[in-house]
């Protein structure tokens, strides 16, 4: 009798142990909504910088879907100066949609005016991101639209 349930016990822990591990790497909800808050905040305030250490040193990321990614936090840095130059009093907020082992998908929407022309831009996204053990973006596809009007 001892012994069956020595054996029970041994199985139930290292059952719940495997479970654990496979888990662990495994992208939490809490996890893809602080990086969606630090991507904002990055982007609120026209950080480069910011941005580009949300992401791992090869990470792609794609802005449109016919357009080939960009490939390296260089890369995702020089774009992000590139595309803010001229945004103003961004604004930007997300929603979580959906985790699913590392992948997380979300809704995001920002506005901004131009420092050129004064105009305001409004846009409307889906991010699909997959990340790595670290919480570090190695993977952004996004599908966006602008505000006509």
């Amino acid at each position: 009798m001892f012994n069956r349930r020595v054996v029970v016990i041994a199985c139930v822990g290292m059952f719940a142990a495997f479970s654990m591990g496979a888990r662990a790497g495994e992208l939490k909800e809490s996890a893809l909504e602080a990086w969606l808050q630090k991507y904002g905040s990055a982007w609120m305030t026209l950080d480069p910088a910011a941005a580009g250490a949300l992401f791992t040193a090869d990470a792609t990321y794609q802005d449109v879907p016919f357009d080939p990614a960009m490939r390296g936090r260089a890369a995702i840095e020089k774009y992000w100066r590139t595309e803010t130059a001229d945004q103003r009093d961004v604004h930007f907020e997300s929603q979580l949609i959906a985790v699913k082992g590392r992948t997380g998908v979300a809704h995001w929407s920002a506005s901004f005016s131009l420092k050129s022309s004064g105009a305001t831009v409004v846009l409307d996204g889906i991010f699909v991101l997959e990340f790595d053990d670290a919480g570090q973006c190695r993977s952004l596809r996004e599908w966006w639209q602008v505000k006509k009007g």
